[in-house]
């Protein structure tokens, strides 16, 4: 798609639609480097990179959907977090990149996605990109939409990483804290800091799932390979059928993965070795970031583990002084009984010629 009628067409319809729905700000970057802001509803997104509501719905920041990559006919839908991204085979497309978190992203993306080409051999390696394109070239070089793809990866692995850092830094010295002092403001500190580990442990999970299910399915994987579908439905062949996704509301939309097939796999359904190499590089780092959450749980674990067992000494100590008051009670309950004894006014003939001892009982009564 031509990024310069892309730009025309999209201006139009913003003026000429009504503010019936929801704008939504969009920046869409081209294989170049080239970037335009865009303001428009979804329903102009929907028909510039053709896909259906459904899937553009898994991008909606009001709606709670986990974290998703998605491969479509023509586009590779993301959504990891705060990235929101719709990849073409030539353009991407991000959501609300004036957002502090996206902003990062959107410069990596302007700065990663053009070919870095010499200005001496520019125009030679040019006229052989192009010869390249045309025979099937992408073998030889990296997909425009898995350098896009990269980079989304990277942006979120970083940040996911950097989220725990944070967390470690503060974590371990506050546990610490509360092992040599327990107070109700350590305890409530930790407890804040429990929770935050709960859901960045259950943001970092939801991504190495995604990952994990996309290596573990080839079919998956080879939907992704949107260069090589372009190649496939612009050849000779295939060109004379034409496009079909207007004819079609459902075709190439799929809610639950399956395994059915694609024109990607016209080339070997197997051959996903350079997506899966990809992929296993960032599982790796997004498993190591998730290792930390876990040594840190444990570490928590430990700590509570340490201040139970303080708890416990405490309570033994407690247990044992109210049996030293039990029995220092009974004491003073034997000598009390003694005392009514002699106290009571009950003639006793034992008495008689014996009163010294009421003497010696009150002096050894208490011992």
């Amino acid at each position: 798609m031509a990024l310069a009628g892309s730009e025309v067409e999209l201006k139009v319809q913003a003026m000429n639609k009504k503010k019936t729905t929801i704008s939504r700000s969009w920046i869409l970057l081209d294989r170049d480097g080239r970037d335009i802001v865009l303001d428009v509803d979804k329903y102009a997104i929907m028909r510039l990179v053709e896909i259906h509501a459904r899937d553009l719905r898994i991008m909606d920041p009001l709606l709670s959907y986990p974290s998703t990559i998605l491969g479509r006919e023509k586009v590779i839908v993301l959504n990891l977090e705060h990235i929101k991204a719709i990849i073409t085979a030539e353009e991407v497309l991000v959501r609300d990149p004036m957002d502090d978190d996206v902003v990062p992203v959107v410069e990596e993306l302007r700065r990663r996605l053009p070919l870095k080409v010499s200005v001496a051999g520019q125009g030679q390696v040019e006229e052989e990109l192009c010869v390249q394109e045309g025979e099937g070239g992408e073998e030889n070089e990296f997909p425009f939409e898995f350098r896009a793809l990269e980079v989304v990866l990277e942006a979120i692995c970083s940040f996911l990483d950097a989220r725990t850092r944070e967390l470690e830094t503060a974590a371990y010295p506050a546990l610490d804290e509360l092992t040599s002092k327990i107070s109700s403001r350590n305890l409530d500190k930790v407890r804040k800091l429990k929770s935050a580990m709960t859901r960045l442990t259950n943001r970092v999970h939801k991504i190495r799932e995604e990952l994990e299910n996309l290596l573990d399915d080839d079919d998956d994987m080879a939907e992704l390979y949107l260069s090589r579908k372009l190649a496939v439905s612009s050849s000779p062949s295939s060109s004379s059928d034409g496009p079909n996704w207007h004819h079609s509301p459902y075709q190439g939309s799929k809610i639950h993965r399956s395994s059915r097939g694609s024109a990607a796999t016209l080339q070997g359904e197997n051959d996903v070795e350079e997506l899966e190499m990809l992929l296993e590089a960032y599982f790796i780092q997004i498993d190591g970031t998730l290792n930390k959450l876990t040594t840190v749980r444990e570490y928590i674990d430990d700590t509570e583990d340490y201040i139970n067992i303080q708890l416990d000494n405490h309570r033994n100590q407690l247990i044992q002084l109210e049996l030293f008051l039990s029995s220092g009670t009974v004491c003073l309950s034997i000598y009390s009984l003694v005392a009514a004894i002699f106290g009571m006014n009950i003639p006793y003939t034992w008495k008689e010629g014996h009163a010294y001892v009421f003497k010696w009982v009150c002096i050894h009564a208490p011992a």
